[in-house]
């Protein structure tokens, strides 16, 4: 029987449609408007297309948000300049750095510039040491994603064996980190993370009830590796050819087509979790924004 297809796309849209309401009260009952400024340095293709779709939604749910666009040779001095602007300026609630940057700037000295209280990111150590402990404060977009789609699609993770393959800082490290935590109805899962250096990664991805894939390559977990009924979650998004119009063709960590034959949920690539980091960094924006205007908020 082939996998449900957990679309992260819906569930976006249904989350950005809470958000819009959330944000148009907030501007009708207190005059609050959250901010959000994207910083990109260079015309890296990717990235230049991952800012223009963080801009366009800021814009869709009423936010105030500006795009900043340094060119290549931009100095490390100058973008922490530009940081520390945002750092103080009232009206700005979140400040993202699109990375990569390139290799004359010291990415931990940028990203760690960012007050803590504007990184909608998650990335600040101080935020990372709070997800840690169990306290409030900014959970990494596309890990908080993955919690929310799994919570929406009602899937059993008390309890649940889960595997990540993948030990990315981005991803990797903080879903195992969130998945481990005492907490409910997302949380109190045993949790094998993989890497490059584990020896018989499909000995581990065969145990797991979850598998969560972020390895950065295509298709490198086959239908062989995965158990009867598991719920698999694709982070993957790689290019591996255009089509003769000249658009990208896009494919994730997993053997979709044959996975989907084994698994009882699947993400699509694209469409399951790419549209969820961005949907959750409008979220830790707007929670960004109540917090600063001393309003309830999930991350103060």
């Amino acid at each position: 029987m082939a996998a449900k297809i957990l679309s992260g796309k819906e569930i976006a849209q249904e989350i950005r449609s809470q958000i819009k309401a959330e944000v148009d009260e907030l501007k009708n009952k207190h005059g609050i408007i959250p901010g959000l400024v994207t910083i990109l340095v260079g015309e890296n293709p990717a990235s230049v297309s991952y800012v223009k779709a963080k801009q366009k939604t800021a814009h869709e749910l009423g936010f105030y948000s500006i795009q900043e666009n340094l060119p290549e040779d931009v100095s490390e001095d100058e973008l922490l300049k530009l940081i520390d602007k945002y750092n103080k300026d009232p009206k700005i609630h979140g400040i993202l750095v699109q990375l990569p940057l390139p290799k004359h700037i010291n990415e931990n000295k940028i990203l760690y510039a960012i007050d803590p209280r504007k990184d909608v990111d998650g990335f600040h150590p101080v935020n990372v040491g709070k997800m840690v402990i169990g306290e409030p404060g900014f959970i990494p977009c596309t890990p908080y994603g993955i919690l929310v789609m799994l919570s929406k699609a009602g899937c059993q993770v008390e309890g649940a064996e889960v595997v990540v393959v993948g030990r990315s800082n981005i991803v990797g490290k903080p879903v195992a980190i969130l998945l481990m935590q005492k907490r409910k109805p997302v949380g109190n899962a045993t949790v094998t993370v993989c890497h490059t250096a584990t020896k018989d990664v499909a000995f581990h991805t065969r145990r797991a009830d979850i598998l969560i894939v972020a390895a950065g390559r295509p298709k490198v977990i086959t239908a062989d590796m995965v158990k009867e009924g598991a719920v698999v979650i694709d982070v993957g998004v790689n290019r591996i050819g255009t089509t003769p119009e000249g658009k990208a063709i896009l494919c994730g960590d997993v053997d979709f087509e044959n996975v989907k034959e084994k698994a009882s949920v699947i993400t699509p690539v694209p469409g399951g979790v790419g549209p969820m980091t961005i949907t959750m960094l409008m979220k830790n924006t707007l929670e960004s924004a109540k917090a600063w205007h001393g309003l309830p908020s999930e991350v103060a």
